[in-house]
């Protein structure tokens, strides 16, 4: 049995790991996986873990996060569109990953090695929605209020089964609209097709919507 020393080091690593799930995904991506094995979620942990260990300067460290958050975003790339609309794909790969990647982070600073625990690692590979987290540009702060987002596969639409109230819209510096925002939502694995070439639809309450393209394939 773990000590209580052992547990409350565990829910502190928790607790830095869930800080950093939405900066950062997979490096691989071959299609999203519904299904994970026991030894599936560990090579993502794995493949998290093995660039962040190496990395030995802040600059490593951005190079890799930077590399992360573009694998399973799809949409518009911000380096060449920053204000195009894009989403970032929370699979299951997506977190493992992330985790595996603030393991590496905790154990340089602790100087000791920091593993996940095991009930945690079951709950990502068990979770049975994906987090989408859509962001777009708009001409004033609360442009995303209300928003919606859809899938588009063939003739098929599907919905999200919830969505997180939309960010209040930051200034943007670059070029295009004013405001930057962002909302979240959650797709079940079970509506959609995880190979499937996809339309990415949101839709604002005045009527108006906004639409990109996403091939699941390529994403994991």
């Amino acid at each position: 049995m773990q000590s209580r020393a052992h547990r409350r080091q565990g829910m502190v690593v928790v607790s830095s790991l869930l800080g950093v799930l939405a900066l950062v995904g997979p490096e691989a991506a071959s299609a999203i996986d519904v299904k994970l094995s026991v030894d599936d979620a560990q090579k993502a942990l794995e493949a998290g873990r093995i660039p962040m260990d190496k990395a030995n300067s802040p600059e490593d460290v951005k190079k890799v996060l930077q590399q992360a958050s573009l694998a399973t975003r799809v949409g518009s790339d911000p380096e060449k569109d920053p204000c195009g609309a894009s989403a970032i794909l929370r699979t299951k790969r997506f977190r493992l990953e992330a985790f595996g990647r603030q393991e590496a982070a905790e154990s340089k600073k602790q100087k000791k090695e920091i593993r996940m625990p095991d009930e945690f690692i079951k709950k990502v590979v068990d979770m049975p929605n994906m987090e989408v987290e859509v962001q777009l540009c708009g001409d004033d702060e609360y442009f995303a209020e209300g928003a919606q987002v859809a899938f588009q596969q063939g003739n098929k639409n599907i919905k999200s089964i919830d969505v997180s109230p939309a960010e209040k819209g930051r200034k943007n510096d670059g070029q295009g609209p004013a405001f930057r925002s962002r909302f979240t939502a959650r797709f079940a694995y079970d509506s959609f097709d995880p190979n499937g070439k996809t339309k990415v639809i949101v839709f604002f309450p005045d009527g108006k919507t906004s639409e990109f393209d996403a091939d699941f394939s390529k994403v994991r």
